[in-house]
């Protein structure tokens, strides 16, 4: 039977890093990178795995790629702090450990989240499959400071069951992810040579409000697919401005008005 190598990444995450790891505590290893926790994520993390590792965050690509590295299971499985293997998924793993099939090396596993009390069906969220578990080897994350992505070699398959995700339990965990993430995502298309053009601010989001609302049956999700669709187009409104924001500062920086006491 091949091995599982369950990699996760944490800052402050006391509230969920026990519940996710316990949830797969069945694999061989467990390898958790925190990148800073003053809470106990730490120490409850130690308490499933002694290979917790306090590393200078430089980035989540650049994170999981370290844990990667250190991982010694014929099969990677990543989650996130936020997230549990079902028992159903659980027994669908470990038969695919048992089975170890040679010519397949990932799988895409469907995302049911849980967003402000709600399951979140449609609006684009489900399935949502993403390739959570690999074999350890044929793949690597592209380090980028958001929304990594993972490169694989071969053949991806879907797994019949779901991934838990205890996303966004409120508004106010949402927005700050979204400073966060917004800030992160208009680093990388300023890094990436991306230009601001005003179209974008124009056209994305509205877009983004009716694909994920229409298009994907966000109204079917009831006031949270509404909530959600609305924040999820000023997501798109905030990464772009703060592009254009990160494309001034210089000249800004040039022509900044000194106030008497800054002389």
């Amino acid at each position: 039977m091949a091995t599982l190598t369950v990699i996760t990444l944490t800052l402050n995450e006391e509230r969920n890093i026990g519940a996710c790891l316990e949830s797969a505590r069945w694999a061989d290893e467990m390898i958790v990178i925190d990148s800073g926790s003053v809470d106990r994520t730490v120490e409850i993390a130690g308490t499933y795995t002694q290979k917790v590792h306090r590393i200078v965050w430089q980035g989540y690509g650049a994170a999981r790629n370290y844990a990667l590295q250190r991982a010694g299971g014929d099969w990677i499985l990543w989650l996130d702090a936020d997230e549990r293997v079902t028992p159903e998924l659980a027994k669908e793993i470990r038969a695919i450990l048992h089975e170890n099939p040679a010519a397949v090396s990932g799988y895409a596993i469907a995302r049911r989240a849980y967003f402000l009390g709600r399951w979140i069906r449609h609006s684009g969220w489900y399935p949502g499959r993403v390739v959570r578990l690999f074999r350890r080897g044929h793949a690597r994350f592209t380090e980028s400071h958001v929304h990594e992505q993972l490169e694989i070699d071969g053949t991806v398959l879907a797994t019949a069951n779901d991934l838990i995700h205890l996303t966004d339990p409120d508004l106010e965990h949402y927005l700050a992810k979204s400073n966060k993430y917004t800030s992160l995502a208009a680093e990388d298309m300023l890094m990436a040579g991306r230009r601001f053009r005003m179209a974008d601010m124009l056209v994305r989001p509205p877009f983004q409000f009716v694909k994920m609302y229409v298009l994907r049956g966000g109204f079917l999700d009831g006031v949270e697919g509404l909530i959600l669709a609305v924040l999820s187009a000023a997501y798109v409104f905030a990464k772009y401005a703060k592009l254009r924001e990160r494309m001034q500062a210089p000249a800004r920086k040039a022509n900044r008005v000194h106030t008497p006491n800054e002389r």
